[in-house]
């Protein structure tokens, strides 16, 4: 994406491509995760335990996902402080553009605006 001098915006660009496994931080609390992870997962059974979830889908039944998340400490900057989430991201069945299809709906609900 470009701004409308024509420069290329920085990081509007989702990633080209995603790992079986991964983990990732974001700046929210647990439960602002909570509340945004329903729309992002999308169709699929989901089975949650704790800290960790299993997402399966009917017409892949040897497809899934799965996600693990700690709480970490804030991060302070100044008299900022920002919430820390670590994520862990577990893909199974799914080859390359499958998982670069569920992430890219996935980042697109969990993007949040900023700047």
């Amino acid at each position: 994406m470009c701004w409308p001098s024509g420069r290329p915006s920085q990081g509007a660009e989702l990633q080209a491509s995603y790992a079986e496994q991964f983990t990732r931080e974001y700046g929210c609390t647990e439960a602002e995760w909570l509340g945004w992870l329903p729309a992002a997962l999308g169709e699929g059974e989901v089975q949650r335990a704790g800290r960790q979830l299993a997402q399966r889908w009917a017409d892949q039944p040897e497809a899934g996902l799965r996600l693990e998340w700690a709480v970490l400490p804030p991060r302070v900057i100044g008299l900022a402080v920002l919430p820390r989430l670590q994520v862990g991201f577990s893909f199974t069945g799914l080859d390359g553009a499958q998982r670069f299809r569920y992430m890219r709906r996935f980042d697109l609900y969990m993007m949040r605006g900023g700047g």
